[in-house]
């Protein structure tokens, strides 16, 4: 890990933005992956810059499991016990009607889609199939499936040399697999996604330098070598090359410290976000953080194809109605202000948002107030890149316990997404470690109904 000392501002998730006190995953030689010297090599490799370079994906996790029959399809004919405690609220698409903790999102409904009846779900309590579309254990002795951030990084390198193209802002949660960046799968180190609030292997510091003094180029390089010599001294530049090197050029990168600081942000926009504080309900999972969400546009606005973060913890087995008043409340307004300043930046028909989880929850409220797990059906928010929004895709059946009509499975989902980054699923594969190409998703027709 690289530290670059500077004036600390805390936000959230205790990254100082405009010290931009540690940037993770950072790791010299052979000892550890090399993540930022792969991201070097990634890019000698791409091919040249296309006109899909503004194309990107906001994904959104909700880890834990959302309760699909409180947030987007409320079962007014189920009996109490199944019902739950929100009223429907009417939209800005006439018929549509989603629950009562969303006015926000309600108001905006002409530029969303939500789908209802989202299956495939395997039950796993995890980002991995979110973030892949697949199960944990597909090609899990070749390394796994890939997610699309690594993926994009494959595919298309990155836009910048300064800019990771893939980027995981998942502030570290007690129960690990709710903060997972993105797995680079078969696909190797070199494409997993840049954490700026990652572990390295060790912390390594500028000598005397900070952001302020950044531009000073001489103190800069002076710095740089004291560093080298104090590490080559312990062997860890030991085989180093020009890759690993060059990393050094995408820690102090001046794009990204910019990209993450969210303090150059006006009053007015961050407001709109808010912080999504105080963090309630949170235990084991990752805080409501709003500033997030605005850091995932700063990020694809500088250049980053694909974003991940987690977002609140809701697994609700007691207390879901006060969880989903506070978290959908946070919620509401986060994505709400990223959808609209996507818009007002003219970015939103370029950058597809995925807001989802890993499952739903049980119809049957249980004796504490909550909800259990439900893969059986969950649902999905997605909005922007191009799509035909202002839709409610497929519904369940009058309990909230089942897809009837239009089932969408969770790699129609992840394959819509593809498209709208211009990738063609139907025919695209990247090669496994033996050499054999695999296709992005099985399910490879993205929605007809968005396209």
């Amino acid at each position: 890990m690289l530290s670059i000392f500077g004036k600390p501002t805390r936000y959230c998730d205790g990254i100082a933005r405009r010290g931009f006190l540690r940037i993770g995953g950072f790791t010299m030689g052979s000892v550890v992956p090399a993540s930022l010297s792969g991201l070097m090599r990634a890019q000698a490799a791409a091919p040249g810059r296309s006109a899909l370079d503004r194309k990107a994906v906001i994904n959104v996790f909700l880890g834990g499991g959302p309760p699909h029959q409180d947030m987007w399809e409320i079962k007014t004919e189920a009996p109490s016990e199944i019902r739950g405690e929100f009223q429907p609220i009417s939209t800005a698409v006439p018929g549509i009607q989603i629950g009562e903790c969303f006015p926000k999102l309600a108001a905006i409904m002409d530029r969303l889609v939500v789908v209802r009846s989202v299956v495939g779900c395997d039950g796993a309590h995890d980002a991995f199939q979110c973030q892949t579309g697949w199960r944990r254990n597909d090609l899990n002795s070749i390394g796994g499936r890939p997610s699309m951030g690594s993926v994009l990084s494959s595919l298309r390198g990155p836009v910048d040399p300064g800019i990771p193209p893939t980027v995981a802002l998942a502030a570290k949660t007690s129960h690990v697999p709710w903060s997972e960046p993105g797995s680079p799968g078969f696909l190797g180190s070199s494409h997993q996604p840049f954490r700026p609030n990652g572990n390295g292997m060790d912390d390594l510091t500028l000598n005397g330098i900070t952001l302020d003094r950044l531009s000073d180029r001489r103190a800069l390089l002076t710095s740089l070598d004291q560093l080298k010599r104090t590490t080559d001294a312990g062997g860890q530049l030991t085989g180093a090359d020009a890759f690993t090197e060059a990393a050094f050029g995408v820690l102090t990168s001046s794009r990204l410290a910019e990209a993450l600081d969210v303090s150059k942000e006006p009053d007015e926009i961050r407001a709109r976000y808010g912080t999504g504080q105080p963090y309630q309900y949170q235990y084991d999972g990752a805080p409501t953080c709003n500033e997030h969400l605005l850091l995932a546009r700063r990020l694809v606005e500088a250049g980053v194809r694909s974003v991940t973060l987690s977002y609140g913890r809701w697994d609700s087995h007691g207390k879901n109605f006060d969880l989903v008043r506070d978290h959908g409340g946070k919620l509401d307004q986060a994505l709400s202000a990223l959808i609209l300043d996507l818009e007002e930046r003219g970015m939103l028909d370029d950058v597809t948002i995925l807001c989802w989880g890993e499952f739903g929850r049980t119809p049957r409220v249980n004796q504490n107030a909550g909800r259990d797990h439900w893969p059986q059906v969950s649902c999905a928010l997605m909005a922007g890149g191009g799509m035909r929004t202002g839709q409610a895709i497929g519904s369940t059946n009058r309990l909230g316990e089942y897809a009837v009509g239009r089932p969408v499975h969770v790699q129609e989902i992840i394959g819509t997404a593809y498209h709208n980054l211009g990738i063609d699923v139907m025919n695209t594969t990247v090669d496994d470690p033996t050499g054999r190409p695999q296709f992005l998703v099985d399910v490879r027709e993205p929605m007809k109904e968005l396209i």
